[in-house]
């Protein structure tokens, strides 16, 4: 591939999953990510601090459920702004042949115990992202903070639902949500 060609980041994650899949994740160099999606060692720097960090999407996943936070209609309460922002994530991120990259970008988590770490941290970033975003509507402390966790405990089911169904992430999102509500009104 021209070095010229767009989407250098997408490149470089699926260059490493390819290799991650071929080699082994501890067998990857950056350097053979680089390479392989036809990009220099610079080239991936500028895009990833190190090659843990090249499954995880640089962020975008948080900032488009910080933006769907703030764009749900002011009339919404803290767990509608967040399924409002889920929404907009299953029809933004998790689109197209999202599904097989994440059901193998996945595997690849599952059989490297040193990338768990990573995963929880994003993870836990995304509900603090949340937080910050709910709290910015004006919504009070620990309103945010439950209802950012609630938010972020139906991503992760919804996630791992939508990685084996036919179903349209926002739709699986919304559905868990529900399910996530009736749960915690159980307890």
């Amino acid at each position: 591939m021209a070095r010229w060609q767009p989407d250098a980041p997408g490149r470089l994650a699926a260059a490493a999953l390819d290799l991650f899949e071929e080699r082994g994740y501890e067998n990857t160099t950056v350097i053979e990510i680089a390479e392989r999606a036809g990009l220099t060692k610079s080239t991936f720097f500028r895009y990833f601090p190190d090659k843990r960090e090249v499954l995880f999407g640089g962020g975008e996943i948080t900032g488009l459920l910080v933006e769907g936070i703030a764009a749900a209609p002011p009339s919404a309460g803290p767990l509608d702004a967040v399924a409002h922002a889920l929404d907009a994530l299953g029809r933004e991120f998790f689109a197209g042949d999202r599904r097989e990259f994440s059901a193998r970008r996945q595997a690849v988590l599952a059989a490297n115990p040193e990338l768990w770490e990573r995963e929880a941290r994003k993870r836990t970033d995304l509900a603090d992202s949340m937080i910050e975003a709910l709290e910015r509507r004006g919504v009070p402390g620990l309103t945010a903070r439950v209802a950012a966790k609630l938010g972020a405990l139906a991503w992760e089911i919804a996630y791992d639902r939508w990685i084996g169904a036919s179903d349209e992430f926002g739709s699986l999102a919304r559905q868990v949500l529900a399910e996530v509500r009736e749960a915690s009104a159980d307890c």
